[in-house]
């Protein structure tokens, strides 16, 4: 069978309610009429309109609540049948079950299959969410168990009245270090959830980017003199609107993260350069790279390319996740270049305006 203009048929539909409501009011004005000749009654006309619009109303609620039920009983309206499977769906979705699934068994029905297409997909990233929110749960617990574990166990051995002088001022100084790491983490973490939650005072103004990040090499001087690092700086003179406190935390960590993974007397360079329609900001090490596997991920909470050397540094895993956000909030990209042993470079690209 050929099936119908769906214009047309949506015509035909519109034509068929005008002149159903029609009828309906027309058919109240002549019971409301016959009824006042029969009472006796002349109400006023705005009264009588309001009382016939309101009796239109009802028969045409009525008459067409009973024509649908007599229709969907005798099977005449199969997409009626499809909206049983989607409120079942967005039930099982407030009750916290996002696995749900509609399968799209009416094609023929452009509306509904609209419908249950939008509810996959609104499941399917609710269910990624709750998986993200579950891994997230889980990184947090572990990288606190960590350094709570390593707290409690030292401080149970300084309980040894036997212990040296020496080995007590280790112990005091793992468990500083490791409360100094918990204190780095719950930090981290009340950064992102206020850049999550875009509540965090965000307050573009201009000024010189180049000053902002000599003087945060200066602050990192101690780290990378104790290492011999040899600093290579190029920073040309760069005007930029953005929020200063913000970026200062973008070039502290990527310029920590290079002195951290860069071995005794290797190199650190940094450059700084403005183009026609964008700023590039870039920072290269002689470090232990990362492997072309990890840099898919590497700015993902919590993902550690080494599992050892965070721990070893008292790094958070956390620092290039607040990086790329804050990049963001400006409308800039920050990208990564590495190989295994042999370097890794940073290239922050922000837009002049």
């Amino acid at each position: 069978m050929k099936k119908l203009n769906p214009r047309l048929m949506s015509f035909a539909g519109l034509i068929f309610v005008l002149v159903f409501v029609s009828l309906m009011f027309t058919a109240s004005f002549f019971l409301t009429a016959d009824f006042y000749k029969f009472a006796k009654l002349n109400p006023p006309v705005l009264v009588n309109q309001v009382i016939n619009s309101l009796l239109g109303l009802v028969f045409t609620g009525l008459i067409l609540n009973g024509g649908i039920r007599f229709a969907r009983s005798r099977g005449w309206l199969p997409e009626m049948k499809a909206f049983g499977p989607i409120i079942e769906a967005l039930d099982k979705i407030a009750r916290g079950d996002f696995s749900v699934r509609l399968e799209d068994e009416m094609r023929d029905h452009q509306m509904v299959g609209e419908l249950a297409r939008s509810v996959n997909k609104m499941a399917l990233e609710l269910d990624q969410m709750e998986n993200m929110r579950q891994e997230f749960v889980s990184n947090v617990s572990h990288e606190i168990q960590s350094p709570l574990t390593s707290i409690r166990g030292f401080a149970q051995a300084l309980e040894n009245d036997q212990l040296g002088a020496d080995e007590r001022h280790h112990y005091l100084s793992i468990i500083e270090n490791e409360s100094t790491r918990l204190s780095r983490l719950a930090d981290d973490l009340l950064k992102l959830a206020s850049l999550d939650s875009e509540h965090v005072k965000f307050e573009p103004k201009p000024y010189r980017l180049d000053k902002q990040i000599r003087s945060l090499i200066l602050t990192c001087e101690p780290q990378w003199a104790s290492k011999e690092i040899n600093i290579d700086v190029s920073l040309k003179e760069v005007l930029v609107t953005a929020d200063e406190d913000l970026l200062s935390q973008v070039w502290l960590n990527l310029i920590h993260n290079g002195i951290k993974f860069t071995p005794q007397g290797g190199a650190v360079k940094v450059s700084l350069v403005s183009h026609a329609d964008r700023i590039e900001f870039s920072i290269s090490d002689t470090g232990i790279g990362i492997s072309a596997g990890d840099q898919a991920h590497i700015f993902e909470r919590f993902y550690k390319a080494d599992r050892s050397r965070t721990r070893s540094n008292g790094g958070s895993c956390l620092g290039l996740s607040i990086a790329k956000k804050i990049i963001e909030m400006h409308h800039g990209t920050i990208a990564v270049k590495s190989e295994s042993g042999m370097g890794t470079t940073f290239t922050v690209l922000l837009p002049m305006e």
